[in-house]
């Protein structure tokens, strides 16, 4: 992938946050011997304390900041979600809704709003978030959108009790540190970040351990072995991570919303360089070394780990499919005709918003939505127009 375009020059403000974060992640290489991971250097960039790019008060949502997700783009989005959730929690004694990584606390609002409509509001909306900032902002949200749910309302700094319901990660997933590796005359390399020449470069190492391993299950699973000069992603946190939140869930389900892949297509030749996606004020590249701090990292996601992960858990896969697929299955079309007494402005407005969240040059396709879940019974609704677990 290249730059989509170049990116806007930073302001004396931003250049100076984005300096402090290079020296510490400079002190931690040096402390580390001249290489850290990829993986602990992504985690830096985003997670740093009051510096990294989820912990500092930059705006990252929306028009103004660096992306738009899907919420925001529409409350066609949310409102699908909570009926999705709604045929859940009307089946539970004592439900409870926790959001991960609540982002602008937009789809919080409009679900709740939503829930309340349909009749299923939890006892408890939890919202797991890490920065304080954004805290602040998704209070500031619902305190304008859904006022009247605010009781209803806690921020979580680690998992709770375990609780049945329904656990809603949009675009977590993309956001967890990932490792990067290639393949190199059959042998599997890390790639790791080392400051040279002033600046921080990729540092090639062999790799050991688990990595290996890892690449080697792909390669068998591929049935053959990947290219030399290979490179690509893998997650060493998602099955410790999913493991964490099945021992929260009594009953109920998990959704996962965001850009991905099955294994099989993840790592295709065609992907022979990566699927590393950095935003910076709506601009998108493959550098994860400019604007340190100031950017989003992510990569896609590899939903056969995520289902493997679930399973390993004792949870059961309860879908997969694409975003596109999962609206219309929960009855966006519905929704949409219902705005038929609106002024043509706005129903041409809302069919847009619709577009852009189903049209597979959209996100219709590139998003897709996996269901986890233990002790339902039911189908869930969102699965039943296609569901595509088979292709995991």
């Amino acid at each position: 992938m290249e730059v989509s375009a170049s990116l806007p020059a930073l302001s004396e403000a931003e250049a100076t946050h984005s300096e402090r974060l290079l020296t510490r992640i400079r002190a931690e290489i040096e402390s580390a011997g001249g290489w850290i991971s990829f993986g602990r250097y992504m985690e830096m960039a985003l997670y740093e304390p009051a510096l990294g790019y989820y912990s500092a008060g930059a705006t990252k949502f929306g028009g103004a900041g660096d992306f738009v997700t899907a919420p925001e783009i529409s409350p066609l989005f949310s409102r699908c979600l909570a009926r999705q959730c709604a045929d859940v929690l009307l089946t539970l004694e004592h439900p409870v809704v926790l959001e991960i990584g609540a982002g602008s606390g937009t789809m919080a609002a409009d679900v709740l709003n939503e829930l309340e409509t349909l009749g299923a509001l939890p006892e408890r909306y939890l919202i797991l978030e890490v920065s304080a900032d954004l805290r602040e902002r998704q209070l500031a949200r619902l305190a304008a959108s859904a006022a009247r749910h605010l009781k209803r309302v806690a921020w979580l700094d680690a998992l709770p009790a375990p609780f049945t319901g329904v656990m809603l990660a949009n675009e977590v997933l993309d956001a967890m540190p990932v490792e990067r590796f290639r393949v190199r005359s059959g042998t599997v390399n890390t790639m790791g970040v080392s400051w040279q020449l002033n600046r921080l470069d990729w540092s090639e190492a062999r790799a050991q351990g688990e990595l290996v391993k890892r690449v080697r299950a792909i390669e068998k699973e591929l049935g053959e072995p990947l290219a030399d000069g290979f490179t690509s992603e893998l997650s060493l946190r998602v099955r410790p991570w999913i493991g964490a939140l099945a021992r929260v869930l009594r009953s109920g389900v998990m959704l996962f919303i965001d850009y991905g892949l099955p294994r099989r297509q993840y790592y295709r030749p065609e992907r022979a360089s990566g699927t590393l996606l950095c935003h910076f004020r709506h601009r998108y590249h493959d550098d994860p070394f400019l604007a340190v701090g100031l950017q989003d990292i992510g990569a896609w996601v590899d939903f056969t780990e995520v289902a493997e992960a679930g399973v390993a858990a004792k949870l059961e896969v309860a879908g997969f499919t694409t975003q596109a697929h999962f609206l219309m299955g929960l009855g966006i079309d519905r929704l949409l005709a219902q705005i038929g007494e609106r002024e043509l402005v706005d129903r041409v407005s809302v069919a847009r918003q619709a577009m852009m969240l189903t049209l597979p040059g959209e996100m219709g396709e590139r998003f897709k939505v996996l269901g986890l879940s233990r002790g339902l019974q039911a189908p869930l609704a969102g699965f039943t127009l296609r569901d595509l677990a088979a292709t995991l």
